[in-house]
């Protein structure tokens, strides 16, 4: 019940924060529509704003606790609701403009209720496609509502959630409208006339359609300071609700011993075989890659064979170091009966579109089955927690062998090439793959996130949430930040520059990458010296700014021009 509470608090902070701004305009023309119960007009005038709102919270919440599975299951688009919803929006302008078009809206509403005399039931068709385009301000609470409905772990409970996250952010725009009905009743000449701006009305919501529909409102929503954070941090961002939103989505796996595996794992290196128990499904895969017309592979159906487990991401510096060994055990050993399978486990956005995906397969020389896991499903089955993991699984589907991070190739291979023999006894092997370790061996700093939700390496200023701003440099700069200079857009995962912009880097590493994504051109000078330009272009990927030949640090300049959008800075 606290938690349903904290959803109604969040949803209230939602229904208040620049979030709210491109469907205030269509709840305003809202109150243009037609009053023809003149007894009692500004009781049918609130009467019209309930309803609008109830439109609201039923669409919004449905869609937001189960409309991602239901489209999963009958295998449409799942922008689909959001275009009809958009499209509704258009009929209900129309409606405004032609009040024969408004008939129409209401006859599916003819065998549920009696004809109303003051357009209730166009303006439930309101808040239906208000609710398919509301998108406030995501936090803790309606990632949480997202992700259940997306892995299909949808229940009664996530969708109160989402009913009562709903039901908050309507609110404060039932408010509004009660302002405006106020307005209405204390100027009785406005309220006159306002059924002559019934056209101009159904003018403005149809072009605020168009421009929710193109993404025309999104300058505004980031030119306005984001005043809810602090209050939203309070509400939603604390330990106890943030443990509670956990226990709901992470699906971890009951098996005790791949927890103690697992536990050893990220504490040291495990040079023996353990006995781990058995092996979790494959869940939740939206694409699998690289199989006889993308067929399906399960733990079950691969039982006979040793099966490498590797999860990663294809922009993950450290998973890139480590793919060539998995590439080269792979190609060594298929033969001999051992099956690689990569988990393509998203950490930033883009990571989830699949012609990237693809794309990166090319790139990275990866021909083993990868198996896209865009909702982390199959990762929280095995309870992981890092880019890259190996799972080594026997022929039996006991996991055999847990590693975490790069580095000890040669102690996996060796376990790789014991149960080999142990599950065909008598095989000669080939010699063991001689690729070269270039995991760091000296101190390099740490991965370094830009986007504001572990910007925790900013220094000078602090990070505009899902906003545009103006920084300075500081005066000094600490070994492992990073400062901003110019004009900067904030969203969670990057920051996108204006041209001119630059970012300076103290860092400590022979090697220095950062994923970039758009167009235009990346000048860098190191301790104030030019080195190098580089050109940026298409989907975000990890780009090297440095090589050298020994550990060292170094002050790092890079200027922007063009629009180019930077994730995050990893070391080598």
């Amino acid at each position: 019940m606290i938690l349903l509470l904290v959803s109604f608090l969040a949803g209230i902070i939602a229904g208040v924060s620049p979030c709210i701004l491109p469907i205030l305009p269509i709840v305003f023309a809202g109150w243009a529509a037609p009053v023809i119960d003149e007894t009692h007009p500004f009781r049918a005038r609130r009467r019209r704003s309930l309803i609008v709102m109830s439109g609201l919270v039923l669409s919004f919440g449905l869609i937001t606790a189960v409309g991602s599975l239901v489209l999963s299951y009958l295998h449409l688009p799942q922008n689909l609701l959001r275009n009809v919803g958009l499209a509704l929006l258009v009929l209900v302008g129309l409606s405004l403009i032609n009040p024969r078009i408004e008939q129409i809206l209401e006859r599916p509403f003819q065998r549920f209720a009696t004809r109303s005399r003051d357009g209730v039931k166009s303006s439930f068709v309101l808040g239906l496609g208000l609710g398919t385009i509301f998108v406030p301000c995501a936090g803790p609470i309606l990632a949480t509502i997202s992700v259940l409905g997306a892995t299909h772990h949808a229940s009664l409970y996530s969708v109160l959630l989402s009913f009562f996250f709903a039901a908050g952010a309507a609110l404060p725009l039932f408010s509004l409208a009660l302002v405006g009905d106020r307005f209405i009743e204390r100027n009785r000449d406005f309220a006159k006339k306002s059924k002559r701006l019934r056209p101009l009305a159904g003018v403005l919501l149809i072009a605020m359609a168009s421009s929710i529909a193109f993404n025309l409102v999104a300058p505004l929503q980031n030119w306005i300071p984001t005043y809810t954070q602090t209050l939203q941090a309070k509400i939603e961002n604390n330990a106890s609700t943030l443990r509670a939103l956990h226990s709901l989505t992470h699906t971890s796996t009951n098996n005790g011993n791949l927890l103690n595996c697992e536990s050893q794992a990220a504490a040291t290196t495990v040079s023996t075989l353990q006995h781990c128990g058995a092996a979790p499904e494959f869940q939740g895969i939206s694409n699998w890659l690289n199989t006889p017309n993308g067929r399906p592979l399960t733990i079950s159906g691969l039982a006979g064979k040793v099966v490498l487990i590797d999860f990663y991401t294809y922009s993950c510096i450290n998973c890139q170091r480590s793919l060539p060994h998995v590439e080269a055990w792979y190609s060594r050993y298929h033969r001999y009966g051992l099956e690689v399978v990569g988990i393509q486990a998203p950490e930033f956005a883009f990571e989830h579109d699949l012609g990237n995906i693809k794309s990166s397969l090319s790139s990275l020389k990866i021909k083993y089955p990868v198996a896209v896991d865009n909702n982390l499903v199959t990762w929280n089955a095995f309870s992981n927690q890092y880019w890259p993991a190996e799972y080594l699984i026997g022929p039996n589907g006991v996991v055999r062998h847990v590693a975490y991070g790069e580095g000890s190739y040669s102690t996996d291979e060796t376990l790789i090439r014991q149960l080999l023999v142990q599950a065909h006894p008598g095989v000669h092997l080939p010699h063991p793959t001689s690729v070269a370790d270039r995991t760091p061996t000296s101190s390099i700093s740490a991965e370094t996130y830009l986007g504001s939700e572990r910007s925790n390496f900013l220094q000078g200023a602090s990070a505009v949430l899902n906003g545009t701003a103006t920084y300075h440099f500081p005066a000094s700069l600490s070994a492992g930040s990073y400062a901003l200079q110019g004009v900067w857009k904030t969203s969670n995962q990057y920051i996108a520059a204006s041209p001119g912009s630059q970012l300076e880097l103290n860092f400590q590493a022979n090697d220095v990458y950062l994923v970039l994504g758009g167009a235009g051109t990346v000048k860098e000078t190191l301790d104030g010296k030019h080195i190098a330009t580089i050109q940026v272009q298409g989907f975000p990927t990890l780009y090297t700014l440095l090589r050298q030949s020994s550990n060292r640090s170094g002050t790092l300049r890079l200027t922007f021009s063009g629009h180019i959008q930077a994730y995050d800075f990893t070391f080598g």
